[in-house]
């Protein structure tokens, strides 16, 4: 028995699972200045609170490394979806997109590249972004001095800074020189000290602007690479994220980019990767580079996501099968009721459903890939059969899929019907390969994509995901619970270097989840019209997080938000606890 003489917080009698991949086990944990000061059988004298979480479940908070609250974090004080979903801990910065450094000619230049690459409404960050910031350490003051409910680490964006440098130049992709590269390095190594976790960017193809341009990053020489990444080398700090172009390219080559910038910063890697819906599976080889580079002392862990990477499809939202017919985008820009006068005239249904889309961004142009669409069901399937699909309902119905994704995008006459578009990881329609992907030792999980494509994806609630669905309601091969948690928790948090969380063991931050497992549910996702400019966005919600607990601070109990703001921006690396 321990003695602990006084605590802010006392959790009494729950089942901990600690975040190490040990066992569960029932005892207390106490809290005090944000820090857990005993764990196991205690004997506590005065606490300021009490929390019986008998019969329930008690976790680390969870920690999201690829999320783009970027923009959202400088105008919300609550970071959702994210922190509806145990979410303590997120990371900003990602796939080399951001919104410093910046000079003020440079700003719409970014909110474009935000706009395309990300889907966030140009209106939004217009209107949302208060641009309190040129240089990165400037924008991390700026997030700093701001309330919110959870923590945020940053890491350097790519795009942001070569425009920084090279202006115009840089936006057109063109060639940096010497004089850039070193000015590239320079930033970087101020924004490491000042507080930045790494540095981030992007090969991807489809990864492009509004009006459908190369982002600035796209394809970016490795030596540039290699000499903004040699800052990471000179500070000793920092892991490289970023994002391949994978399956435009092959595995191979792109890693080979990805591990020769690694290897020579020194520095930890991580990547994107996902599995195809059909033919050979290629992510194994990607996998298997890893191991042999791991092997070799390059350190790069695989991102993956446990469950469909799954683009949201409705006439509410950015896209939808009907979205680049010429016919539906003369009213588009029209409120859902506004559309819906012309959407239930049978000579405009007529019209649209004859019409070929245009050509346009990548992301909208996947909206008829009909065998991978399914309807989106409340409570959602994330594993849709694939007799359900566009596709196969229109065979078995003898007509279009056009006519199938018109009539459930109408829902009944009301037009918020969603359908589910399985752009990645449902290998032959099964999680099959996801599972393998999760039980690979070198994989670390992550890619909520929290505060992006808020009208397209919202996969910030894979957390709830996996534990109803990989726990508890599987039919198949399931996950052990320690292991979940910590693929939750430590894993990710010791990947992006934040060694003081993401465990419950005296000297962590008191960042803990207290769960019913039991009832824990996942709800559909709605639409919401609560950004900036009144601008939409999809959010998804759960029930059974009975309290979410950020530096000894209760910031949701019951699934609700308490309205605590203990949230901080996390500068660099972390230490463990001694």
């Amino acid at each position: 028995m321990t003695i602990i003489p006084t605590c802010d917080l006392l959790i009494r009698g729950g089942t901990i699972v600690d975040g190490s991949g040990g066992d569960p086990f029932t005892g207390d944990i106490a809290v005090r200045d944000g820090l857990i000061v005993g764990v196991g059988q205690l004997e506590v004298g005065e606490a300021r609170e009490r929390i019986d979480a008998a019969g329930l479940t008690v976790t680390p908070g969870f920690v999201d490394i690829h999320t783009h609250y970027d923009g959202q974090a400088t105008w919300a004080e609550e970071l959702s979806p994210s922190s509806s979903h145990g979410v303590t801990t997120v990371v900003i910065g990602n796939c080399g997109v951001g919104f410093a450094p910046c000079r003020a000619d440079d700003r719409e230049r970014l909110i474009r590249l935000m706009e395309g690459v990300e889907d966030i409404p140009g209106v939004v960050m217009a209107e949302g972004l208060r641009w309190d910031w040129e240089s990165f350490p400037d924008y991390l003051d700026a997030l700093e001095s701001r309330r919110r409910d959870i923590d945020i680490a940053a890491l350097l964006p790519h795009s942001p800074l070569r425009v920084f440098v090279m202006g115009e130049r840089g936006a057109r992709r063109e060639a940096a020189t010497a004089q850039d590269l070193e000015q590239m390095r320079r930033i970087a190594r101020e924004a490491l000290e000042a507080g930045a976790i790494g540095f981030a960017t992007s090969r991807l193809l489809i990864h492009r602007t509004k009006a459908g341009e190369n982002i600035p990053t796209y394809a970016a020489d490795v030596e540039e690479l290699k000499a903004i990444a040699g800052a990471m080398r000179d500070a000793d700090t920092g892991v490289l994220q970023m994002v391949l172009d994978a399956p435009f390219s092959s595995w191979e080559s792109e890693l080979r980019h990805l591990l020769a910038v690694a290897e020579s910063s020194g520095r930890p890697a991580t990547f994107t990767l996902g599995t195809s819906n059909q033919g050979e599976p290629v992510w194994k080889e990607a996998l298997r580079i890893c191991d042999a580079a791991n092997e070799s002392g390059v350190a790069v862990s695989p991102q993956i996501l446990p469950r469909p990477v799954g683009m949201i499809s409705g006439f509410e939202l950015s896209t939808h099968p009907f979205c680049l017919c010429p016919s539906y985008e003369a009213i588009a820009a029209l409120p859902i009721e506004e559309q819906l006068v012309h959407l239930r005239d049978p000579a405009f249904h007529a019209r649209l459903l004859g019409e070929a889309p245009r050509e346009g961004h990548p992301l909208a142009m996947m909206t008829r890939n009909w065998d991978w669409i399914f309807p989106l069901s409340d409570p959602p399937n994330y594993e849709p059969p694939l007799e359900s699909s566009m596709g196969a309902q229109a065979r078995a119905r003898g007509c279009t899929p056009e006519e199938v994704a018109y009539d459930l995008l109408m829902n009944g006459g009301d037009g918020r019907g969603l359908l589910y578009n399985t752009l990645g990881n449902y290998y032959q329609g099964r999680l099959d390969a996801v599972h393998d992907l999760i039980n690979h030792p070198g994989t670390v999980m992550g890619l909520g994509d929290g505060g992006a494509h808020y009208a397209a994806i919202c996969d910030a609630s894979y957390p709830t995901f996996l534990l109803t669905y990989w726990l508890r309601d599987r039919k198949g091969p399931r996950l052990a619970l320690p292991q979940a948690i910590a693929a939750l928790t430590d894993r990710p948090a010791k990947t992006m270097g934040l060694r003081d969380r993401g465990r419950i063991a005296p000297g962590y931050k008191a960042d803990l989840n207290i769960i019913d497992l039991d009832a824990l549910r996942l709800h559909a996702p709605v639409v919401r019209h609560d950004l900036p400019g009144g601008g939409r966005r999809l959010d998804q919600l759960a029930t059974g997080f009975v309290a979410t607990i950020v530096s000894g601070q209760t910031v949701r109990r019951h699934d609700q938000p308490t309205g605590a703001r203990p949230g901080r921006v996390v500068r660099g690396a972390q230490a463990a606890p001694i």
